[in-house]
């Protein structure tokens, strides 16, 4: 396929998709086929995102017929076609090694949504398919589950035998797992033996065949029930990740000729007018042209505090506007706009996948198999080898070692605690972009800064006004000084007329004089002030002393006398060093990059606690720097970069973590980043690595928990002591237990 056609991303609805190994089937199935450039499936929003080229007509109908060979009760539904170009997501990352498979067990014809799928984000469907835990789906599952019950109940209770009994406890069966058995045949016929419908099934009619009936209905009643709950657990977290990303503006009040009409945020052109009214979200980036207001941007940044709106101000899509009207002039299209870029992030993360999470899938994938053939040889050698063994016994404890070997737990709750990691991030303002960098953020050793913008708050301050003798006061030297750079535009030159602050009549100047890269020379009042470097007091023979206080000095003359001199320097950020001590507590080392002056970088690093500071560095220096790192440290650690976006793109690209600071601004910074802290506040940083490392922990807590608890009912069953009751229930149990932990990963401390 050439590239000269262009490529047309398109995105497919999957209702009824609820588990994540059917995700991955998908996923696998549609990247195979041809005119597919790539694809990327992602569970927990439901969608199917692929990418070909434009004259690929019939191709959407080819992976509907796909899908619905590869998951019969998942129907696809179209949604508004992407141009390539659209998305802030990279491609790095994408190609989900080894996730091209199967991992024998799927939860096909078996929707989780128990929650009542009502809404899927952003798009108000109902689910409604086969075997749909929706509202009125477990309304179904519940009476089905109760009537199986009921009859199993007294099908042990009343006298009944031969026949009838068998008859009793088959209709249990059928009520309670027929489409558990169905399934199963359906996927034998597709070649996919090995899932957990044809464990459930083979080991319950197995318990019939040995006589076991009420154990066969049981085992199925509890896998039933065990679903449906752990549909509920899954669904609740869905649900509260979305809510936490409810960025999605639902419409904009367009203002037309005649007043204003309610249209979807995707019809609102660049340069329209739009109408935000009190307790309305702001749907589009856009700068206030009337009305004053206060927003509320937590959805955005996780800041509790509002920001005060004025004309003039930007504003982002996705801030709430608390309590006056505002009119705004929209300056980016709904794809482009902030809410947009930071929606897909998060909702794309998911297919960032982390090494734990294919270590799973490959894990699954090996392990099915190989128990299905102990648990063949378990039944059959034993009868044979052993004295006194029956063969009815021994298939009996083989068909347990069958139930208890399912690996849902670990497959359904590791997605899960990855995806609650970056939904609990997300909550504190800051965004990952998949759960690989989550995973990578607990293996930072280097926490290297850049110091402008990142460190400190990028903003020069007059800091400090020292006049040379009593003749003159600090406020007189400051009027001198914010005379004299009446008229220049200079970053500097500002910081002094703010810090001045009072109204300047530009009548009182004459011989306004500017001398390039030395200062200025006027007449204030009749008096001659001179305002500048130390360059221009010596070109006029004055002598000055020089202060070794860092940042920019600029120094004042009256009369052809020095006066005094005015210290302007950018001002460190509320939290860095609270940021920095923290971080070196965890054992991190720190590491500051900065192009700026080398006092100026030694003062700030001395007063945060910085480790090492390297100043009057280019951007190909810092990448230098980056190198330098990566041949220092250990084989697994990890270097993360933060900076604040702009010339800091080459290096957060090096860093094995690269953070953007406030990357709000910048889209740079938000392309180049594989987090991005929308706060600005260092400290922040301290918060992702607590949440990476609670994920960590929550998702081994998992991993060795169902392990062992498996483990345990494996040796148990394998010598006769525990029976299909509690092979179900460690099963069923183990999911529901870990499903619930992995939940505990969005509570945020």
């Amino acid at each position: 396929m050439t590239e000269a056609v262009s490529k047309v991303k398109r995105e497919l609805l999957l209702e009824g998709l609820d588990c994540a190994n059917c995700a991955m089937k998908i996923e696998d199935g549609v990247r195979k086929m041809d005119g597919v450039s790539s694809c990327s499936v992602n569970f927990v929003k439901q969608t199917l995102t692929f990418e070909s080229s434009e004259d690929q007509g019939q191709l959407i109908s080819e992976i509907t017929k796909k899908v619905k060979k590869l998951e019969p009760h998942v129907s696809v539904r179209e949604l508004a076609p992407k141009a390539a170009g659209n998305h802030p997501q990279r491609s790095r990352g994408h190609h989900h090694d080894g996730h091209a498979h199967d991992h024998g067990h799927s939860h096909e014809g078996h929707d989780h949504g128990a929650g009542g799928h009502s809404r899927d984000h952003a798009h108000g469907h109902d689910h409604g398919h086969s075997h749909d835990h929706g509202s009125s789906g477990i309304r179904v599952m519940s009476i089905r589950l109760a009537a199986g019950a009921v009859i199993t109940a007294a099908a042990m209770l009343l006298p009944v035998t031969g026949w009838a009994e068998l008859a009793m406890f088959l209709v249990a069966y059928l009520i309670t797992g027929g489409d558990i058995v169905l399934q199963a045949l359906r996927n034998i016929l597709r070649g996919q033996v090995f899932d957990e419908y044809f464990l459930m099934s083979v080991a319950t009619i197995g318990a019939f065949c040995v006589g076991q009936y009420p154990e066969g209905v049981a085992v199925m009643l509890f896998y039933q029930i065990g679903e449906m709950f752990q549909g509920i657990a899954v669904n609740r977290s869905r649900k509260s990740i979305s809510a936490m990303m409810d960025l999605r503006p639902d419409y904009a009040n367009l203002k037309t000729g005649d007043g204003t009409k309610q249209v979807t945020p995707e019809e609102v052109q660049v340069g329209d007018l739009i109408i935000v009214k009190p307790g309305e979200k702001i749907p589009l980036d856009g700068k206030v042209t009337e009305g004053r207001s206060m927003a509320d941007t937590s959805a955005l940044t996780g800041e509790s505090v509002p920001r005060e709106l004025e004309a003039g101000d930007e504003v982002l899509s996705g801030f709430i506007n608390k309590n006056g009207v505002l009119t705004i002039e929209v300056t980016k299209i709904y794809g482009e706009s902030t809410a947009a870029k930071i929606l897909d992030l998060v909702q794309n993360a998911s297919s960032n996948k982390a090494p734990t999470e294919n270590f799973i899938t490959k894990f699954a994938r090996l392990y099915t198999p190989v128990v299905v053939i102990v648990a063949l040889l378990l039944a059959l050698v034993p009868p044979l080898v052993v004295s006194g063994a029956t063969f009815s016994d021994w298939i009996y404890r083989a068909l347990i070692f069958l139930v208890i070997s399912c690996p849902c737990a670990l497959v359904v709750s590791i997605p899960l605690g990855f995806f609650g990691g970056i939904g609990a991030a997300s909550k504190a303002g800051i965004l990952v972009k998949g759960s690989n960098y989550l995973e990578a953020l607990n293996d930072v050793k280097y926490v290297v800064f850049d110091k402008t913008g990142t460190l400190t708050k990028g903003t020069f301050r007059v800091t400090e006004t020292r006049p040379a003798h009593v003749g003159i006061s600090p406020e007189q030297l400051l009027e001198y000084a914010a005379f004299a750079e009446l008229h220049s535009s200079h970053p500097i030159a500002e910081s002094i007329r703010e810090a001045y602050g009072k109204e300047l009549d530009a009548s009182r100047i004459q011989d306004y004089n500017e001398a390039a890269g030395h200062g200025v020379h006027v007449k204030l009042d009749g008096v001659e002030v001179l305002a500048g470097n130390a360059k221009l007091l010596k070109e006029e023979g004055i002598a000055a002393q020089q202060p070794d206080a860092p940042g920019t000095v600029v120094y004042v003359a009256v009369n052809g006398e020095y006066a005094g001199y005015l210290l302007i320097s950018d001002e460190v950020k509320e939290d860095a060093a609270q940021a920095v001590g923290a971080l070196q507590q965890r054992g991190k080392q720190t590491v500051m990059l900065t192009g700026d002056a080398r006092p100026v970088a030694d003062k700030v690093g001395k007063l945060l606690g910085v480790s090492e500071v390297h100043a009057e560095l280019l951007p190909q220096d810092k990448v230098e720097h980056m190198e330098r790192l990566s041949r220092l440290k250990q084989p697994k650690e990890k270097i993360a970069f933060v900076g604040d976006g702009m010339n800091d793109t080459p290096v957060l690209a090096r860093a094995d973590v690269g953070i953007a600071m406030g990357g709000l601004g910048s889209d740079a910074a938000i392309e180049a980043a594989d987090i991005v802290i929308m706060t600005d506040e260092p400290s922040k940083i301290v918060t992702a690595l607590g949440i990476a490392g609670r994920t960590r922990q929550i998702v081994w807590q998992n991993i060795v928990f169902a392990l062992a608890v498996k483990g345990i009912f494996l040796l148990l069953g394998a010598f006769g002591i525990a029976t299909m009751w509690e092979a179900v229930f460690s099963d069923v149990g183990v999911t529901l237990l870990a499903v619930l932990n992995a939940m505990r990963v969005l509570k945020l401390k």
